[in-house]
């Protein structure tokens, strides 16, 4: 039973541990939100957010938890770290230097990992400077000046930095992906918030009782789905020969190559509101027409929006999947050991099949990724729903959990401990 499968994690110390260190700075994290930033007028910035809550200032505040609209040290969130992760893996592609970086293991990677860490220092700082002029310019600000636009950068910078160790020490010491637990934990925070805006909205005849039964049948059908496809296999099957080492003989078993129907997971959705939302947030806090008319184009149920933002899903599918994906190196390896795909000629041919086979799945993972995210612009537009019950917050929820789950559970099964579910454990249906 699940339940069972839930207490065996306390008979497991390394796994509470665990569990017990994520919790632990998560929470930190949340308390971190709360703490603001020094000099802001707390009464005009609430008006601010009021006027601007449903456009990409409210995106970006669900994914800080809620710390952009109190402009807490955590404002700016863990989003200048995501961006800085997009350029790099993008340098990575056309740069020699950092291609070979990412081909040298451990030490590489470490590397890597710095100039990220660069680079979302001087993200932070351009987020910072272009937020303290803006909110001066808004009348947010208790005394303007150069003082508080390099108190402001200071604090924000900072915030982020400590946001980007907190994830980084929940991934090698806690359970589960840091960064995707911390925005996963910013999305959670915000909901009962949003359950009691929900019904607000009714009681003031905004939104009809069968308004309501429409969302959360909707809200279950969505996440039905979402674990549904995020548990969708398409499996090659792998047929080994017999081969004779010394005295014993190995292989002749049949298996399988389990490729995932979303390979790319939650991260597409997120590196896609990461680019929206960074030149939009900038160009929101500065009074020029122009940057204005630009700046409300790109807002969630603006078609602009929504293009741009399905063309980044599909863009960082595609892209992830190959990046994470090699098939050049699985048929190499399948050949090494003896492996073949029946009918198919071991070596290139089998690359090229591979290949085939994870550019049609990847494709039909985009659709469903850019279904899934562009919901919210549906129940704004149709319903008058806050757009945090769509899509995207949902599928990161479900998406983070369910990795997060496997992760917890593969360490009850490696101790010979019963997985949350007796018979199997949490399984990928498998497709052909």
């Amino acid at each position: 039973m699940v339940g069972g499968g839930f207490q065996n994690i306390f008979k497991i110390p390394e796994l509470k541990k665990k569990i017990l260190y994520t919790f632990a700075l998560l929470a930190v994290y949340r308390i971190g939100v709360h703490v603001p930033t020094p000099g802001i007028d707390s009464i005009a910035l609430e008006k601010i957010f009021q006027a601007y809550k449903g456009g990409i200032l409210g995106m970006f505040n669900m994914f800080s938890g809620g710390a952009l609209e109190r402009l807490s040290v955590f404002a700016l969130g863990i989003m200048p770290y995501i961006s800085a992760s997009i350029i790099l893996q993008l340098m990575t592609v056309v740069i020699p230097h950092l291609e070979r970086l990412s081909k040298e293991g451990e030490q590489g990677r470490k590397k890597i990992t710095q100039y990220t860490r660069y680079g979302t220092v001087v993200l932070s700082i351009i987020q910072g400077f272009g937020i303290s002029v803006g909110l001066e310019q808004m009348g947010a600000v208790l005394q303007p000046g150069w003082g508080f636009r390099i108190m402001t950068v200071l604090t924000l910078t900072a915030g982020t930095a400590f946001i980007m160790w907190l994830g980084e020490q929940i991934t090698e010491r806690g359970i589960g992906n840091g960064i995707s637990l911390i925005i996963f934990a910013g999305i959670v925070a915000r909901l009962p918030s949003a359950i009691v805006n929900t019904f607000r909205l009714m009681s003031t005849g905004e939104m009809g009782i069968f308004g309501i039964v429409v969302l959360v049948v909707l809200m279950i059908l969505v996440v039905g789905i979402i674990i549904f496809v995020e548990q969708g296999q398409r499996r090659i099957p792998v047929q080994y020969a017999k081969r004779v080492v010394g005295r014993k003989m190995y292989g002749g078993q049949s298996t399988h190559l389990p490729l995932k129907i979303n390979t790319a997971g939650v991260i597409p959705p997120i590196f896609a509101s990461s680019i929206m939302m960074f030149p939009a947030t900038v160009a929101t806090f500065i009074s020029i027409p122009i940057i204005k008319d630009f700046a409300s184009s790109i807002t969630p149920g603006n078609a602009i929006y929504e293009i741009c933002y399905v063309a980044f899903i599909f863009f960082f599918c595609f892209f992830y999947t190959a990046v994470t994906f090699k098939p050049d190196d699985v048929a190499e390896n399948m050949k090494k050991y003896g492996g073949y795909i029946p009918g198919i000629r071991p070596g290139k041919r089998t690359a090229e099949y591979i290949d085939k086979v994870l550019t049609r799945i990847t494709l039909g993972g985009a659709l469903y990724v850019s279904a899934i995210c562009v919901l919210p612009s549906v129940l704004v537009t149709k319903f008058n729903v806050p757009f945090y019950f769509g899509g995207t917050a949902l599928l990161i929820v479900v998406g983070v959990s369910i990795d997060t789950i496997a992760q917890m559970e593969s360490h009850m099964l490696s101790r010979n401990y019963e997985g949350f579910l007796k018979k199997g454990g949490i399984r990928g249906r498998s497709g052909r």
